[in-house]
């Protein structure tokens, strides 16, 4: 399968290695040129369980030249998608497959707009990634599931197949008849962890050592599993606890989730599309989420702290 992924930071090029590695045709496009360079002149260095490999991969800081692919990934920050896909036109043809495997909710709506819904499939995966240097991530892939489904809840053939690709390159992916349900499930983790580690600055083997830190997260999660019911949406998650616990399962101590790695690099993260996601749709249905609602606030602060620390060009 031709596979092109719209951003390939920390996840994008882990979930790229794995499939690069089954014999699929990737191609990794990112806007670092530095990345680039590395992965088209010595491969993908990724680090699994402790263990160094290298990964032949193609990568390009454009779309163009690659020509249509099977399926399109895109993992772009959130508030890069539009753009993202609109300059993304030469890798869409007549049988193309858009999806989209980022945090948080809206994108799917997005990519309908510039490349039509009847393109778009939604996914959720649990894989984990951070990215160490430019062609060097680390990969959590064991254990972690992946989750992909029509937006109207079919169970379709193009669905069953990219499942089949991923499960075979060692993703395990399951095709989903309640993708929105799945959606709020992975947004469910994210909460729990991504603002928190963000403003900490800690790790995993840190964060979930802190009593104060793992009771805030849960207080989190149950805010926004109450927005979801509120909305009649079909969570697997049992309890807030149970988002917090998975979060962390087969990642490695020194893991960060994307909200810190990007304000490491002083970026602008994807508050609005997570935590952010949890206060608007609780205002939709009347649900109070003052913990997010502080989580985001938090956030802000410290992005807007790194702006105004950042030498002026």
């Amino acid at each position: 399968m031709k596979i092109c992924f719209l951003g390939a930071g920390a996840l994008g090029s882990a979930l790229g290695g794995v499939l690069a590695e089954a014999g699929n045709e990737v191609w990794l496009i990112d806007r670092s040129p530095a990345h680039v360079d590395a992965i088209n002149a010595r491969g993908l260095n990724l680090r699994e369980d402790g263990v160094e490999r290298m990964v032949a991969a193609r990568a390009r800081t454009s779309a163009e030249g690659i020509g249509p692919a099977d399926l399109v990934i895109v993992l772009v920050k959130s508030f890069q998608t539009r753009d993202a896909i609109r300059g993304a036109g030469a890798l869409v043809g007549p049988d193309t497959v858009v999806m989209s495997l980022q945090n948080g909710l809206g994108h799917e709506e997005i990519l309908a707009e510039a490349v039509g819904r009847e393109r778009v499939l939604a996914g959720k995966t649990y894989v984990g990634a951070v990215l160490l240097g430019p062609g060097h991530a680390i990969a959590g892939v064991r254990g972690k599931l992946t989750h992909i489904g029509e937006l109207d809840g079919r169970i379709t053939e193009r669905a069953l197949r990219i499942a089949d690709t991923f499960t075979r390159a060692g993703l395990a992916t399951t095709v989903s008849d309640n993708i929105v349900g799945t959606m709020w499930d992975k947004l469910l983790v994210n909460v729990a962890t991504g603002a928190l580690c963000a403003i900490t600055r800690l790790p995993y083997g840190q964060l979930y050592t802190v009593p104060e830190i793992e009771a805030c997260a849960i207080a989190a999660v149950a805010e926004a599993m109450a927005v979801a019911a509120a909305h009649g949406i079909r969570l697997s998650t049992a309890a807030p606890r149970d988002a917090w616990t998975l979060a962390a399962e087969g990642m490695p101590p020194e893991f960060k989730t994307s909200m810190l790695q990007s304000l490491e690099k002083g970026a602008a993260t994807e508050i609005d599309y997570v935590n952010g996601s949890v206060v608007r749709w609780g205002e939709r249905c009347n649900v109070p989420t003052p913990v997010n609602r502080t989580l985001v606030a938090c956030v802000k602060g410290i992005e807007l702290s790194l702006q105004r620390r950042a030498p002026k060009a």
